[in-house]
């Protein structure tokens, strides 16, 4: 939003402390969009695009192929403003469908107080879903993708919606941390103001991350698996020190890091793969990978960005559970395709795109 020292307003809680003013309080800002002319030059293709609303008040980003055309989207999530949905019309140009795929406000028609967002396919449906995370008393925002343009929030109904009510999320995001096949979710969470509980006496100024362990088939469960409250931003995952599990890094306002090391994650089999583009970027970056084991079909793009301030590994890693091998399928942002065929599990992979599989480590 439009902010400076000149601008700041002066807010109070209790009629005594200044503290943050709510977003209301300030005009929007557009979010921006760069189009790479190739050569190490770009080209601001912000309003020919169509993304540039003059209200946003953006916080997080999310790529998907919600409509699984082969094109990627765009969800940007917006702190008390609707967010929004930006379909790829395959031109350069998006349009708008926030409002029509339910992803705009939430159930009661109020816009959130939304933070970091990604997309990840949790139930195996073949479709990309979303995460939103939001103000406390607003609960996580957990978007279903019907597979007909609509969006259906699950949270209010799941145990992610309960146990994060009080929460004020930041970062957030879809990983495997057991390794089971099943996407998990991790929420890191920190309210704004240090005095709100004397106001709120619910809800505090350092609150715990939460996860939740996917059960397959929609439900989820919450995991006891942090026990230091903490005023957390930024999260990213990524598997640190090699052991096939993917381990947690969370920044805090105004104090230290904390990387979470993931033990006992690496029971499962699974497989990490990282792409090498020639034709394409160089990391792959639009691709979709496509893992087939005994067990069943996963999916994932690869993408940068997602949860709050923050970049997760390009690797991408599927849990197997007890399949100790999976057949691979890449399609390339060009649209070609490649096959791996039969992997042996408990690899890291490196994948050429002109190459196919150029580098095998174990753990």
């Amino acid at each position: 939003m439009e902010w400076s020292p000149k601008l700041d307003l002066w807010c109070s809680l209790d009629g005594a402390t200044k503290s943050y003013c709510t977003p209301e309080s300030y005009k929007g800002s557009r979010s921006r969009l760069y189009h790479n002319l190739g050569g190490g030059r770009f080209e601001d293709a912000t309003e020919k695009s169509g993304v540039g609303d003059p209200s946003g008040k953006a916080l997080g980003v999310a790529v998907l192929d919600y409509d699984r055309d082969g094109w990627p989207d765009l969800f940007v999530a917006n702190d008390t403003q609707p967010n929004k949905l930006y379909h790829n019309r395959r031109d350069g140009t998006f349009s708008e469908e926030g409002m029509a795929a339910g992803v705009a406000y939430g159930e009661d028609g109020v816009a959130r107080g939304a933070m970091g967002a990604d997309s990840a396919d949790y139930d195996r449906s073949g479709r990309a879903h979303l995460l939103v995370g939001n103000f406390s008393n607003q609960m996580l925002g957990l978007y279903h993708n019907e597979g007909n343009g609509l969006f259906v929030d699950e949270a209010p109904r799941s145990a992610v919606g309960r146990a994060s009510l009080l929460s004020l999320t930041f970062g957030a995001f879809f990983f495997d941390y057991d390794l089971d096949g099943w996407p998990d979710i991790f929420a890191a969470n920190g309210h704004i103001e240090d005095e709100i509980n004397r106001v709120q006496p619910k809800v505090f100024y350092r609150e715990l991350p939460l996860l939740f362990h996917n059960l397959g088939g929609g439900k989820f469960e919450n995991v006891a698996a942090f026990h230091e409250p903490m005023v957390a931003r930024g999260a990213a995952y990524a598997d640190f020190d090699r052991d096939g599990d993917l381990d947690i890094l969370v920044s805090t306002n105004n104090g230290p890091a904390h990387l979470f090391r993931n033990d006992g994650g690496n029971r499962n089999h699974w497989i990490t793969i990282r792409l090498a583009g020639t034709k394409s970027n160089r990391d792959g970056i639009g691709a979709v990978i496509q893992v087939e084991s005994a067990s069943g079909k996963q999916w994932s793009m690869v993408r940068s960005g997602s949860s709050y301030c923050s970049q997760s590994d390009l690797a991408q890693t599927f849990g197997l559970g007890k399949d100790t091998s999976a057949s691979i399928r890449i399609e390339w942002p060009d649209g070609s395709r490649q096959a791996l065929g039969q992997v042996a599990a408990d690899q890291f992979l490196t994948v050429n795109e002109d190459r196919g599989i150029t580098h095998r480590a174990g753990r």
